[in-house]
């Protein structure tokens, strides 16, 4: 398939990060990586080859970035709350620099979807409730989604608050929430095997789905069996199962 890769540098920030891309038409889909991954990692562990069809027949075009978690999410020697404050050097780069290559690449008018394993499902959940207007599809395989289970420690504040889904997304109200009822839609899938127990992968999606429905926003909840564990076969699996039904 068609591939390339660009260096991004974040213009409202001193961020960048690799971009790895695949396909030459489609839809465009925002793939973040899990946690402390990279670019190429996607492709890598067979994901993309096992969406190769779709790519290949121009339905899907995969945009596959880097993560930030070193310096933030997952630098537990930092307070959750700090770790927070970090992610927004994440986000500007996404928003600013990615976005707009994305855009460039396929058109002003392709609505883009995120999409992610593990932690990378947090990260394509996130991105979404916050930025629907980008981003009005997400789908999520295998995440957690509250931010407090990650050996987290100290005073949680506003940062914390606004990037875990398991606290605001129980708190929507009014216009907003009006607005991403008719804008969001969420797919969350999740195994019930082996490490899905331990990452609180399975429990974390069990609550996400209930909070999506209790709030009245568009979601679908897809387990898996017990024989469907935490790891990149299942990914696959789940991935081109799921993703010809969006492109």
């Amino acid at each position: 398939m068609r591939h390339y890769s660009v260096k991004l540098d974040s213009p409202t920030s001193s961020a960048s990060g690799t971009v790895a891309v695949y396909g030459h038409w489609g839809r465009p889909v925002l793939v973040f990586p899990t946690e402390l991954g990279q670019a190429f990692e996607f492709a890598d562990h067979g994901m993309a080859a096992a969406v190769a069809d779709l790519v290949d027949a121009g339905r899907v075009k995969l945009y596959c970035v880097d993560s930030f978690d070193a310096a933030t999410w997952s630098a537990d020697y930092l307070p959750l709350e700090e770790r927070a404050r970090r992610h927004t050097s994440y986000e500007s780069w996404i928003v600013d620099a990615v976005v707009p290559h994305i855009r460039a690449d396929s058109g002003d008018e392709a609505e883009i979807a995120t999409a992610g394993c593990s932690m990378g499902a947090f990260h394509a959940l996130n991105f979404a409730f916050k930025r629907a207007d980008l981003f009005p599809l997400a789908l999520c395989l295998s995440g957690n989604y509250e931010p407090a289970a990650w050996r987290s420690w100290g005073e949680r504040g506003d940062a914390v608050y606004f990037n875990s889904p398991v606290d605001y997304v129980a708190n929507l109200h009014g216009e907003h929430l009006e607005w991403l009822r008719s804008r969001l839609s969420v797919l969350l899938i999740c195994g019930q095997g082996q490490w899905e127990d331990t990452t609180g992968a399975l429990a974390s999606t069990r609550r996400m789905a209930q909070l999506l429905g209790e709030r009245g926003l568009r979601h679908e909840l897809d387990l898996w069996g017990p024989d469907v564990p935490h790891d990149w076969p299942s990914w696959r699996a789940q991935f081109a199962h799921h993703l010809p039904r969006f492109c």
